[in-house]
């Protein structure tokens, strides 16, 4: 027996994942959600929705979505919207997904109390939670992790991870992406918060958002950090994309010591030559970078097709019927695909998801704290840990 869900965020990131959702084998029924009518219409009358969708399902209020009989919800909003409407959903009875990250707001405190609310309502309302994060499902990670399942890379020494995306990188410009947020009726609301952030002093930082290079080392280590130290480096252009009252560093770095005793390394860059989501990962045995396994001093190089997880046959088969092969692994690195299975298979077997509240929170502290540090001049600071999920 499958499960109903409603898709809530209609908007371009939204939009990318819609039929797929409605594609799953074990999805029967789509809700959907959205504050601008027309979004709604938009998939309503697509013939692809025909067969899971009905009218009496579209909605353009949350409040009206949560109070449904949807078992769960796919929350793809403005990134500050995340967590309190993650909350709200599960407080009415709904397992939900987020999309990255958990929130994104200038004070890494609310952040943190966030994280922390995020915890508390899934355990006590008994309703799954999972971060849409995509550096997750990057083939090199799932080769890693079963790699690291075999006991092939040893102990565990040192990782790296990053996020270098320049705000002007001409394949996706930070400035339009803002611009294009703003001009929503969400995001005129969101500017008006932000003059209350400068007011109040807070300082923003690329870490605020750090998912995308820690996410990766520490699922293939299953590790947390203990400690960091973090720097920042100073804002050297004009542009108006820095020049908010709310970003002291451009680029933050950060070192930090594992619960498995091993270091390791995070950088989140926002004024750089590059765009690149990727991690390296060493172990007393073997290691694996760019591509590439090296054990024994033996390099493999590696394709996405062999790193890859393989999907469900019936899986794959919906998700192609879309629009042919090549378009199952659209979407940050072959993610989408991976995210959405996950997500809607946990639901239907009464299952925790990856990327759980557990996990996110652990991912998104990291960056916190080393933001905390970098305006400390590199102060070690403890990381915040909430423990491993449970069983």
């Amino acid at each position: 027996m499958g499960i109903s869900l409603g898709l809530v965020g209609l908007g371009a990131f939204g939009s990318a994942f819609a039929e797929l959702f409605k594609s799953h084998p074990l999805v029967d029924r789509v809700a959907l959600c959205d504050r601008e009518a027309a979004r709604v219409a938009h998939f309503a009358n697509s013939p692809a929705f025909r067969d899971k969708f009905s009218p009496k399902d579209a909605y353009t209020s949350l409040d009206d979505i949560c109070r449904s009989d949807v078992d769960a919800l796919v929350i793809i909003t403005q990134h500050w919207l995340h967590a309190p409407q993650c909350v709200q959903a599960m407080e009415h009875g709904k397992h939900v997904y987020s999309a990255v990250p958990v929130i994104s707001i200038p004070d890494g405190d609310e952040t943190l109390a966030w994280c922390d609310r995020i915890i508390e309502t899934t355990r006590r309302t008994g309703q799954h939670y999972m971060l849409g994060e995509t550096t997750y499902y990057h083939a090199g990670a799932m080769y890693c992790r079963r790699k690291a399942a075999e006991g092939a890379f040893g102990h565990f020494v040192y990782s790296e991870g990053e996020y270098y995306h320049s705000f002007d990188s001409p394949c996706c410009d930070l400035r339009e992406v803002i611009a294009h947020r703003l001009a929503s009726a969400a995001g005129q609301e969101w500017a008006a918060l932000l003059a209350e952030y400068r007011r109040r002093g807070a300082q923003d930082g690329p870490m605020h958002y750090p998912t995308h290079s820690t996410s990766g080392p520490l699922s293939v280590m299953r590790a947390h950090p203990v400690k960091v130290c973090g720097w920042g480096t100073p804002v050297w252009t004009d542009d108006a994309y820095f020049h908010d009252g709310l970003f002291p560093f451009s680029n933050e770095t950060a070192l930090y010591q594992l619960s498995n005793g091993a270091t390791m390394r995070i950088c989140e860059h926002r004024h750089c030559g590059l765009i690149r989501e990727t991690f390296r990962v060493y172990g007393t045995e073997a290691a694996f970078e760019n591509d590439t396994w090296i054990a024994k001093e033996q390099p493999t190089a590696l394709t996405a097709a062999e790193m890859r997880d393989p999907l469900p046959p019936e899986v794959y088969a919906a998700f192609a019927a879309i629009d042919g092969n090549a378009g199952v692994y659209d979407g940050h690195g072959g993610s989408h695909a991976y995210l959405v299975h996950e997500f809607v298979d946990a639901i239907a077997h009464g299952r925790r998801p990856a990327i759980n509240a557990w996990d996110a929170a652990r991912y998104t502290a990291a960056g916190v704290m080393a933001h905390k540090s970098a305006l400390k001049d590199g102060e070690v600071l403890a990381v915040p840990d909430w423990g491993d999920a449970p069983a």
